[in-house]
């Protein structure tokens, strides 16, 4: 096994492309020079309006940008690739098929960490609050213990501060694990629903071409485990992993700790956590004071406030059906629902299922999902006088808030992606909370 200091003098006078340069490229790029790696860097990114943010030390560093960004890929040595760009593209497979090494900042930190003690967590939802979960109790216990990953914390950023004994969170998404050839020491999985088949993002542009595909990715947080490892997954997953994994499976269900987190997935999610934690050696006493402290992750199932005995939740991170359905199942409450977006060629008809015994207004953002979510809607008999479209995210809490009553509950939880009305989930669910904070 090379030592850190042979796998970066691998990169040492390599031509090396920087595909994408998001927040996990910037990182790393700042970690070779850190490292006095002397390489030839080319940064290729679609957007024209790229800019380094590492200052006067890149005056050197080559520039790619907007049309044309990725051309004569077969001319590097090595691509490091952000999770958005596909595997899948011709340029990557004629690259490929040059001898270019395609990897990624994901890839080569499992290399270079410090530490063995990684605990990896997938799933198409809960990753998030899983791992923010891990991390937290494994701070209350005392832990040196890092959180990065899809989390949006790129783990370049903290890897000069790793020291050997230390423990690393990480949550990872299925395009961070598709051409993944190591996993992490403990891994978890916590749950598996369609997500990722068709493109929504355009700045995010990849996508899994079938389910089967999609679940070879996540597959890569166990698959080359071994048998020391430890496996833990939800039992809905049991008879694929059962069959596959050379690691230890322990399974989760739901747990019972008092938490401030709403909603029966959630329970999932700590049951998942607590799993992982006293894998760890962390003390039951702990274990519940860090579960009933923790608030959860903004955006998913975020409570805002309370207006006249009207409740407002932020679930923007609510981008699929399935997880739209999660939430709703969330409240006993009447509920006025925020929905609609951007196209990702869901099926809506379980959700409007759930919406005729759930919801009592819906309240509908405008986006190119919209009409098949309405028309889904009508079908389904919920009456036109119980929908309103809107084209702004003031117009929508307004609406909501002129249709809600006491005890009544308003939900931003979409089942649709963000584009087009909005930058992304983020930036809608900051939106609706700063209107939802205006409301008197």
């Amino acid at each position: 096994m090379l030592t850190p200091r042979q796998i970066l003098n691998k990169l040492q006078n390599k031509k090396i492309c920087m595909l994408g340069f998001g927040i996990e490229n910037q990182a790393l790029v700042e970690f070779l020079l850190d490292k006095k790696v002397k390489c030839e860097i080319t940064i290729c990114d679609a957007k024209k309006d790229t800019r380094c943010p590492i200052g006067h030390r890149v005056s050197w560093i080559k520039w790619r940008l907007g049309k044309n960004y990725d051309k004569n890929l077969d001319k590097f040595d090595i691509i490091f690739r952000v999770p958005g760009y596909p595997l899948f593209s011709l340029k990557i497979i004629k690259a490929k098929k040059s001898g270019v090494e395609i990897s990624s900042p994901t890839k080569l930190f499992f290399e270079l960490c410090p530490t063995k003690n990684i605990i990896g967590v997938t799933g198409t939802k809960g990753k998030g609050t899983t791992s923010g979960l891990i991390y937290k109790i494994l701070k209350a216990d005392g832990r040196n213990v890092f959180w990065g990953g899809n989390i949006g914390i790129p783990m370049f950023g903290f890897i000069n501060k790793i020291k050997k004994d230390d423990w690393v969170v990480l949550e990872l998404s299925s395009f961070q694990l598709e051409d993944m050839d190591v996993s992490p020491k403990i891994a978890v999985i916590t749950n598996f629903y369609k997500e990722h088949l068709a493109p929504a993002d355009p700045n995010n542009p990849n996508y899994h071409r079938s389910l089967a595909d999609y679940w070879e990715a996540k597959s890569n947080i166990f698959r080359w485990q071994k048998a020391n490892d430890i496996l833990i997954t939800n039992t809905a997953l049991s008879a694929d992993s059962a069959l596959r994994a050379k690691s230890t499976i322990v399974y989760f269900t739901k747990s019972d700790l008092p938490s401030k987190l709403i909603g029966e997935h959630n329970k999932e999610n700590i049951a998942a956590a607590v799993a992982v934690v006293k894998l760890a050696g962390v003390k039951n006493e702990i274990i519940k004071k860090a579960v009933a402290s923790f608030k959860g992750l903004e955006h998913r199932l975020e409570y805002i406030r309370n207006v006249k005995g009207v409740k407002y939740y932020n679930d923007s991170f609510a981008t699929t059906p399935e997880s739209a359905i999660i939430a709703l199942k969330s409240f006993s409450q009447p509920i006025i629902l925020l929905a609609g977006g951007a196209e990702k060629k869901s099926d809506f008809k379980q959700l409007v299922k759930e919406i005729k015994k759930r919801v009592k207004f819906v309240v509908l953002l405008n986006g190119k999902a919209t009409p098949r979510l309405k028309n889904e809607l009508i079908k389904a008999g919920c009456p036109k006088s119980k929908m309103k479209l809107v084209y702004n995210i003031k117009d929508a809490v307004r609406a909501a808030n002129k249709n809600a009553e006491n005890d009544d509950i308003v939900l931003l939880s979409t089942a649709c992606a963000s584009f087009g009305m909005f930058k992304n989930y983020k930036a809608r669910g900051e939106l609706f909370k700063q209107e939802a904070k205006k409301l008197k």
